[in-house]
């Protein structure tokens, strides 16, 4: 015992445990590692299929079909009111890997500013298979511009400056294939500025232009 100022302190009391306790103790760890590698193991797994599913997504996701106006032309185009004939090349690019495009119709329409011109429907409803370009040609008869229009006014205001600048649109429903399973049906449409010449011909900075395409 020791002793302070006269009074005695009793000495600390050590605590034994019983192999219970130690066992408990263990199972306790034990559960806790075991808890861990599970939760590792799952978060790992989890990690790998996100990181699949992405790259699936990647390669089956569908990419828009390319177009691109090769020529185009406007016979008369000099009479300004009377556009008898428009003739173009398009072609159709499906730049998907595993991807297929139903072209269930196809519609063309030629705009001078906001009036239509020219409309004709296009093809037969065919499929395009992956990494295929289809051409698309047709020659449409034009209908004849008002001559006491604006429209006319503003035509050959711009066969003066030395060009004029028509909108080829063309409008298709199709469907996208992967395999067996087929997409609804979505409207597309590709929207074509084509600029040309006093001789109607088509002119060089619009030639093998990309035209934008858009779903509605």
């Amino acid at each position: 015992m020791n002793s302070t100022g006269g009074r005695q302190t009793a000495p600390p009391i050590k605590r034994h445990h019983t192999a219970r306790y130690y066992a408990h103790r263990v199972r306790e760890s034990l559960t806790t590692r075991l808890s861990k590698l599970i939760c590792s193991i799952f978060l790992g797994l989890l990690l790998v299929v996100g990181v699949v599913a992405f790259i699936l997504w990647l390669s089956l996701r569908p990419h828009r079909p390319r177009f691109h106006v090769h020529n185009f032309s406007v016979a008369n185009l000099a009479e300004g009111v009377g556009l008898t004939e428009i003739t173009f090349n398009v072609t159709a690019r499906n730049s998907n890997q595993n991807i297929g495009i139903y072209y269930d119709s196809m519609e063309a329409s030629i705009y001078y500013k906001d009036q239509r011109v020219a409309q004709t429907s296009l093809l037969f409803p065919f499929y395009q298979e992956p990494k295929n370009t289809t051409v698309i040609y047709d020659e449409l008869k034009g209908t004849t511009i008002t001559e006491s229009s604006q429209r006319t006014n503003e035509l050959m205001n711009d066969l003066a400056k030395g060009s004029v600048v028509f909108r080829l649109e063309l409008t298709s429903m199709i469907r996208f294939k992967v395999s067996t399973w087929k997409s609804k049906s979505h409207r597309m449409h590709a929207s074509c500025d084509v600029g040309v010449a006093q001789d109607g011909n088509i002119l060089a900075p619009y030639k093998d232009k990309r035209c934008p395409v858009y779903f509605t």
